[in-house]
């Protein structure tokens, strides 16, 4: 099934130290209510099957993100929306929200919960917005941010002493936490396979990855095109067709960056983004890989 994060806007209500968005772009972008809704139904004739509302906070569009929530339920799209759950203030606010949305058709409520996050919405409000999921019965999960410093275990265990569903997820040091003296983890040696679902930007740009995908200065390795240019099914085409792109779906960036010359120990130290960042981010190793894709599919064990 074909997935893909949509960008409604860029607008959020807090600025995040660890953020992946950078300083240079504006928070006024903002896509067009009206071609938000003829781009998704394309997407349905395209047979996207799943939309993550995302970007910036979609919750300060919450009126226009019903509305679209509920045309994807009306033509058959799964809708999740990611927010920092700020609107969540008491429970009967969030109840009324959340009972809006279920009603709407909306599959899934993602939270954004970290350190970081939590210097602008108290964590109370996270709670809130999971107890109003259980109560109407609203599927949700809570992303949990982290480094994997002690520094995060106080908040760790505020989920678990609340017996809230949540998955840890590494910070990405793109955007806003490019600055951040980053932490070397060390891993599994795993394959780090990535499903890649592609992102769309409120001007229209798409990228194949949602996860900083659109972060990438020097080589701009995941840009797609515009759905200026270009429709839906072209650019979904033009991603899973792309052999490099399928290597990193199938065989993993682990491999890749092995097949690159990294050294194993190295390689351990890194999640996944870090690593995808480190390898095709870089002109003469992207250069280098695509040349050879052919000795690449047959790097197998």
């Amino acid at each position: 099934m074909r997935k893909l994060a949509f960008g409604y806007s860029t607008r959020c209500n807090i600025r995040c130290e660890h953020c992946v968005a950078t300083e240079d772009i504006p928070d006024s972008r903002k896509m067009d209510h009206d071609k938000a809704k003829e781009i998704i139904v394309e997407m349905a004739q395209a047979g996207i099957g799943g939309i993550s509302f995302s970007a910036g906070e979609p919750f300060l569009y919450f009126n226009e993100i019903a509305e679209l929530v509920k045309l994807c339920r009306q033509i058959g799209i799964y809708t999740r929306i990611v927010t920092n759950s700020f609107w969540a203030k008491t429970a009967e606010s969030s109840d009324s929200l959340v009972s809006e949305l279920k009603e709407n058709g909306l599959c899934q409520l993602r939270l954004s919960y970290s350190r970081w996050h939590q210097k602008n919405v108290n964590r109370s409000n996270v709670l809130n917005a999971a107890r109003s999921c259980q109560k109407i019965g609203l599927n949700y999960f809570i992303s949990f941010v982290t480094d994997f410093s002690k520094e995060d275990d106080q908040y760790e265990q505020f989920l678990r002493n609340h017996c809230l569903t949540f998955f840890p997820e590494p910070v990405i040091y793109a955007g806003r936490a490019e600055s951040f003296k980053r932490r070397r983890i060390l891993t599994d040696y795993q394959a780090n396979c990535c499903n890649m679902n592609p992102y769309l930007t409120p001007d229209l740009d798409m990228y194949a990855c949602c996860d900083a995908g659109s972060y990438f200065p020097e080589t701009n390795f995941f840009y797609l095109g515009s759905l200026k240019d270009n429709t839906v099914e072209q650019l979904f085409v033009k991603s899973e067709t792309d052999r490099l792109y399928n290597l990193i779906r199938t065989m993993g960036i682990t491999n890749i960056a092995s097949f690159a010359g990294m050294k194993a120990r190295e390689i351990i130290t890194y999640s996944k983004c870090e690593l995808c960042r480190k390898l095709f981010n870089s002109p003469e190793t992207l250069t280098r890989l695509r040349a050879e894709v052919p000795q690449l599919e047959a790097w197998s064990r």
